[in-house]
């Protein structure tokens, strides 16, 4: 690890949970020297990555002396208790469970039916070819997303972003799907609220840097 960088972060440059982390070290002005592990190639089920990710997944965020921190919503709530400033999660207790409730419905709901294993083993197993899987995605992530447009849209609470008019861990999760649908080409109709927010986002540097396309190993 470069001796400047404060942790290493194991990531593949479309993974949307890698996206989540990366923006928030990037609010929190904390750096990382990142490490490409190929999930097209299969890097993560090597025997040197599972050491780090039991599962085999990333991201995994380590600090020299410390055992590997993996799972995003548990590693953004990590940097969010170990930098205070700004915030990623409103003051109140029903504004905090209503942010976690988002980014739940995206990382936890959305995002696990559209990830590599699931791909692999629909297509080896389940008889998938590449249009239905494509068919798939399709469908989970507009299931997802208007859930999503549901909850913000039908709420006093939603403001600039999911949760007022600061950015939070909901919009944070919500960017790692719909820059999930922009890598795969894949437009998801009637969601003006997560459009509107997700203007707002693009235009914040911390979501920018943070780019599936800007990353090393991006096509270019």
């Amino acid at each position: 690890m470069p001796e400047q960088a404060q942790f290493e972060l194991f990531a593949f440059w479309r993974s949307s949970a890698a996206f989540r982390v990366r923006v928030a070290l990037n609010l929190k002005g904390l750096s990382a020297h990142e490490q490409n592990i190929d999930l097209d190639a299969g890097e993560q089920r090597s025997d040197a990555f599972l050491k780090v990710s039991p599962l085999g997944s990333i991201p995994a965020l380590v600090q020299e002396g410390h055992e590997p921190l993996t799972q995003s919503l548990a590693i953004l709530e990590f940097l969010d208790e170990l930098q205070p400033s700004p915030p990623l999660l409103p003051n109140d207790l029903y504004g905090r469970a209503r942010v976690r409730s988002i980014a739940s419905m995206c990382a936890a709901d959305t995002h696990p039916m559209v990830v590599p294993r699931v791909k692999k083993y629909l297509q080896t197993t389940g008889g998938f070819d590449d249009a239905a899987w494509r068919a798939w995605q399709i469908k989970w992530l507009g299931t997802g997303l208007a859930a999503i447009e549901a909850r913000l849209a039908g709420s006093s609470e939603t403001g600039v972003y999911c949760h007022g008019n600061q950015p939070t861990l909901a919009d944070i999760c919500l960017a790692s799907i719909v820059a999930v649908t922009r890598v795969f080409k894949i437009t998801v109709p009637d969601i003006p609220t997560i459009d509107r927010i997700m203007s707002v986002c693009d235009q914040h540097p911390a979501f920018m840097k943070a780019d599936p396309k800007k990353q090393a190993g991006a096509p270019v």
